[in-house]
Formats: structure tokens, sequence, C-alpha cells
């Protein structure tokens, strides 16, 4: 290996994914709030971690008290919202992590500009499937509460709409699936994605 000329070549994502032993991928888990995303990217994390791999899980709620501190819930900007997750997670695939996006990601259009952003290729969608009632009845943020009282205006599922996704690369209902069979199956899913043999 000649060093000098080693100095002078860029590292692009072969080389990251390389290191890593994996493929980068964004696994997007879409669903209403309570559905299950965060719950079963942790757990799914949990098992990738075990067998070796690197990960990273944005969460919603982690980005929109930081990153997206500035950030509403009108239509732009839960638009500005799902952008910046986006490129912030394109930048980390590109560099060989696998990453779990715990986001609502409402309407198509949204889940559009993610694919469009992050790339088809790049990109696993899940739809964590649970119905506002089950959600409601869950209701671990206490935001079901808020939202019955008129609190939190424009919250999905209730005054503003959730558009199942129509062909995302894996569903799980969490009103069938326990939290562990529901983590399999998903791990299940994205392995030969993130596979470099």
């Amino acid at each position: 290996m000649n060093i000098h000329t080693e100095f002078h070549r860029f590292l692009n994502r072969h080389d990251k994914e390389s290191l890593l032993k994996q493929k980068g991928l964004a696994i997007w888990m879409c669903g209403l709030s309570g559905s299950g995303k965060s719950t079963i990217a942790n757990a799914a994390e949990r098992v990738l971690h075990q067998q070796g791999h690197f990960t990273i899980i944005l969460d919603g709620d982690n980005l929109r008290s930081g990153l997206n501190s500035n950030l509403g819930f009108s239509d732009e900007d839960r638009l500005e919202n799902i952008r910046r997750f986006a490129e912030l997670t394109k930048i980390l695939v590109n560099n060989g992590v696998i990453v779990f996006i715990s986001a609502i990601t409402p309407r198509g259009e949204l889940r559009d500009l993610a694919r469009g952003i992050v790339g088809e290729e790049n990109l696993f969608e899940v739809y964590v499937k649970a119905s506002y009632e089950a959600c409601e009845q869950r209701d671990v943020k206490g935001l079901y509460a808020k939202a019955a009282k008129g609190e939190i205006p424009n919250f999905t599922g209730q005054a503003s709409s959730f558009e199942e996704p129509q062909n995302p690369d894996l569903t799980l209902d969490t009103e069938a699936l326990s939290v562990e069979d529901a983590a399999i199956e998903l791990v299940e899913g994205i392995l030969p994605r993130i596979s470099t043999l």
C-alpha cells in the first residue's frame, strides 16, 4: 500500500460498509403514536447488536426535542420534520449504518419524500399497525388523554388523518403480535438487506 496515494483517496460507502461488515439501511417505521414503533425498534436493535451490527435509532420524540424543536405540527412543519429526518438518515446510511427511524409519518407524500431523499434501495418501510382505539387504550405517553381534552391540536388519528401505507416492505400488527415476535419478524425481514455476504 502506498500511504501517500491513500491520503488522497476519499473513503466511500463501500469502505465504511467493509469496516462495519454490514450494508447501510434505513428501517423507516411509521404508525400511530403508541402503535409500538419505538418499542419494536429497540428490541430489534438489541438483537442486531448481539449479532455484531452497528445501529442507531432516530426517534421522533427525541428529534423533536432537539434538532427539530422549532417545528410544530402543521402540514408544512410535518413535511420539514420528515425532510430533516430523511437527510440525517441518508448521511448515516451512506456511511454504512443501520438506522431505525421511529416517526409517525402520517401521509403517503411524506413517506414518498423520505424514500426520495434516502433512496428506494436504501429504505425498508415498516408499517407498525394498531387501531386508534388500541393506541388510545395503551396511551403510554398520555397523549391520547390530552388529545381527547383538545389539548393537542392536529393530533394524528383524531384531528389529523393517518393514511395507511399501501405497499410497505413489512406490516407488523401489534394487536396480534407480541413485541418479541414483531422484533424477530423485523430482523428476519431486514437481514438479507444488511448482509455483506
